[in-house]
């Protein structure tokens, strides 16, 4: 199910009965299923265009940062299904999925990508309320009387 690179541009795309690669990709409280298939550069986001889901400029080169940098744009089309956490969270979830999908079908890939730091999750979660306190560390306000 790997794809070998002829050229820089030209890569060979697994056949049909192959069908996709999965990968998970996970951000604070969002998690991200992204799969890729041989095609023609298609991004649907839960049934959303990508430019339609992720309206920010920054959110949507986040997400299509694997491409770039893997220099295959347009070579695989891309399904990614979305849930929780806020827009931010999301975009970096489907751009570990993608990564991790990509790393999956290629190992030359996966060696381009860890060196960017895209197969790196990012571990940091919200700290909990304490009791006591007002949020995490914020103590009430101090009154004199």
């Amino acid at each position: 199910m790997a794809i070998t690179l002829k050229t820089k541009k030209e890569a060979v795309v697994p056949k049909k009965a192959e069908r996709y690669v999965e990968g998970v990709g996970r951000r604070k409280t969002s998690i991200a299923r992204v799969r890729i298939l041989g095609g023609k550069g298609k991004f649907v986001v839960n049934d959303k265009e990508l430019k339609n889901y992720f309206n920010m400029p920054v959110l949507e080169s986040c997400v299509l940062s694997p491409f770039i940098k893997a220099k295959i744009e347009g070579l695989f089309d891309v399904s990614a299904r979305v849930s929780g956490g806020g827009i931010h969270a999301q975009a970096e979830a489907v751009r570990l999925g993608l990564s991790r999908a990509l790393a999956l079908n290629n190992p030359d890939f996966q060696m381009r990508l860890h060196k960017l730091g895209f197969l790196t999750r990012d571990s940091r979660m919200v700290e909990r309320k304490k009791y006591g306190l007002r949020k995490a560390r914020r103590a009430p306000q101090w009154q004199k009387r």
